[in-house]
């Protein structure tokens, strides 16, 4: 199990309301959050998200990171060891 580009755009929109389309977040995936809309508050709301979604705690440090590469690689690699 793990988080696509996809799932993420769709999570922006649903827990931040902000619109990135897949295709522009797989280009931009580099881009701080900041830059395409994303505030602490709306990172915390896709992280709550995730966590009803999968029935998994995120990772403590998925608040905080930067860029949306960065979140997936660290969500992910979570998932994926089922830490």
């Amino acid at each position: 199990m793990s988080i696509t580009v996809d799932e993420l755009s769709e999570l922006m929109k649903k827990a931040a309301g902000v619109t990135v389309s897949p295709e522009d977040l797989e280009q931009r995936c580099d881009s701080g959050f900041d830059a395409l809309g994303v505030d602490s508050l709306g990172l915390l709301g896709i992280v709550g998200e995730l966590e009803n979604r999968h029935g998994v705690p995120m990772p403590v440090d998925a608040e905080r990171c930067k860029t949306p590469r960065q979140f997936l690689d660290l969500v992910n690699s979570a998932l994926t060891t089922g830490a």
